[in-house]
């Protein structure tokens, strides 16, 4: 069984934020239950693809202390097979500034949801290399209540492939997949 198919399985579609298709293009509108005013479109996503409510998933606080993050999770995750490219995008959103620290823990908290999903594939569906060819991207969108401008990417020499290299994103107008997925 392909992997997108036992993700979806796996997850609640209650976790689930659906893709939208609007002249035979799918996109995605990704927002902040806190802040209604807060949203980011992504377009130009691949056909077999799953986006997560990753904030959904329970923290940890009953188990763990937190006193490193532990317990924080990222917005989104973006599982997405082009068929060419594998890719898990985790990505979080903030409607005003806030500190890297604490952005960091939150991706950090997606990967590791991840690969708790990675290990729920292994364990019982008997799929050992279940997500196991998928490359992992980090993103930061900031500034997203504020009245849409010209879209700023800070990109550094390095790719955005762990959390402590995120790619910041300031002021999205509208994004595409690919930008975020490090095909482009």
């Amino acid at each position: 069984m392909p992997d997108l198919a036992i993700l979806h399985q796996m997850i609640k579609d209650g976790a689930k934020v659906p893709l939208l298709e609007k002249h035979g293009k799918k996109s995605v509108v990704l927002s902040e239950p806190q802040h209604p005013d807060s949203s980011v479109t992504i377009a130009g996503m691949p056909d077999n693809t799953i986006v997560i409510k990753a904030d959904a998933f329970k923290s940890p606080d009953t188990v763990f202390a937190g006193l490193q993050g532990e317990c924080k999770r990222a917005d989104f995750v973006i599982v997405a097979d082009t068929g060419k490219k594998k890719s898990i995008v985790c990505i979080e959103m903030k409607a005003k500034k806030a500190s890297e620290k604490e952005i960091i823990q939150q991706l950090s908290g997606a990967e590791c949801f991840i690969v708790y999903c990675r290990e729920i594939g292994k364990s019982f569906w008997k799929q050992q290399d279940f997500l196991a060819d998928y490359s992992f991207r980090f993103i930061s969108i900031g500034h997203t209540s504020i009245p849409k401008r010209r879209t700023r990417i800070d990109r550094s020499a390095d790719v955005h492939d762990r959390p402590d290299r995120m790619l910041k994103i300031s002021s999205p107008h509208r994004l595409q997949f690919n930008q975020l997925a490090g095909a482009s």
